[in-house]
């Protein structure tokens, strides 16, 4: 069974970094989408950006030239480099992976920033 285990999450201070890390155990062939998505207290989960099989990314607006998503294929990997963090994007950040066969969910890691 493939499961995605998330790491890299934390408390930051405004204007600092952070990098979220999603590994996928197991093997996933075909993979044609890696996600990362947020929910925040109260609101509704918001994805935040996608990198899909020919290397095409997307970001939300509001982290568009702040956070970079990236992959490593050879390890089933996701990453999401986020700077200039900022209070607003505290938030569960959750990473997706789909494939052919699969639609799997990492469990969450916590970003909190401070003002």
């Amino acid at each position: 069974q493939v499961q995605l285990v998330e790491s890299g999450g934390g408390l930051v201070q405004a204007g600092g970094s952070l990098r979220l890390s999603c590994a996928a155990s197991g093997t996933i062939f075909s993979i044609n989408f890696m996600g990362w998505y947020r929910q925040a207290p109260g609101k509704q989960r918001e994805l935040v950006a996608t990198i899909i099989r020919d290397g095409s990314t997307n970001y939300v607006d509001s982290v568009k030239g702040r956070f970079t998503i990236s992959r490593d294929n050879a390890k089933n990997t996701v990453y999401l480099q986020m700077n200039s963090l900022k209070p607003e994007d505290t938030a569960v950040y959750y990473c997706n992976v789909r494939s052919t066969w699969h639609n799997v969910w990492g469990q969450g890691t916590q970003v909190t920033v401070s003002s």
